[in-house]
């Protein structure tokens, strides 16, 4: 779905539209809504980082020690007499 059309992207917009600057005296609340559209943006790409880490490392079930070793950059080590 387009971001355009998500409630914070329209909340924002609405934010901006009602706290247009007209004189110095709202000069506090713009840089109030800037730091909320930026607190904003934060979410939104911590959100999708989330979604892509959620993705990538969520249960498929049970894995072996093995794979999850290897998930984590290690090997397991091999067991004398040709075991494991």
């Amino acid at each position: 779905r387009p971001y355009r059309e998500t409630p914070a992207y329209q909340h924002i917009v609405a934010a901006f539209r009602a706290h247009r600057v007209t004189s110095e005296k709202l000069c506090r609340a713009r840089q109030e809504l800037h730091f909320q559209a930026a607190t904003y943006l934060c979410l939104l790409r911590s959100v999708r980082q989330h979604a892509a880490l959620h993705r990538e490392y969520h249960g498929r079930g049970e894995r072996s020690p093995e794979e999850v070793a290897g998930l984590v950059g290690f090997r397991l080590p091999q067991q004398p007499g040709g075991k494991g």
